[in-house]
């Protein structure tokens, strides 16, 4: 048994365990699990009132353009947390590193504001803006 065996084995062991009780409670779930054939199963609770319209009902696109939006500059505010941590050690060059990230991300957001992409309101967009979608528009 070489060294990076013996270091391994134990991980190798804990992912089969973990695999192992995954298909585990799968299969005894659906073994002994309960199954509902009612008429009114399938339709959707809605606070013990009868169901109205749809159950997935469309969005416009800019409810997800801003959870995109939110995400990324989400995880750049992670980076620069990270950089500020480090910034001792990364000395000049990680400083003009972070200035050049950060001019990006200022230049990304000045382009999203230019196009109307932060825009919620109908009165500002730009007519034609590249973020309006031909499905949900208004």
């Amino acid at each position: 048994m070489t060294a990076q065996t013996a270091e391994t084995w134990p991980l190798a062991l804990y992912g089969l365990v973990v695999v192992g009780m995954t298909v585990a409670i799968i299969v005894i779930s659906a073994v002994i699990g309960q199954r509902h054939r009612g008429r009114a199963t399938g339709i959707p609770f809605e606070s013990g009132m009868p169901p109205t319209g749809s159950a997935q009902p469309r969005f416009v696109a800019e409810f997800y353009l801003i959870a995109m939006f939110s995400v990324i500059f989400d995880l750049e505010f992670i980076f620069i947390v990270a950089w500020a941590v480090a910034a001792r050690e990364l000395g000049w060059a990680g400083y003009a590193e972070a200035l050049v990230f950060m001019g990006l991300l200022a230049a990304a957001l000045a382009y999203l504001w230019r196009v109307g992409a932060l825009n919620w309101g109908t009165s500002g967009r730009a007519q034609g803006g590249a973020f309006r979608g031909k499905a949900g528009a208004p």
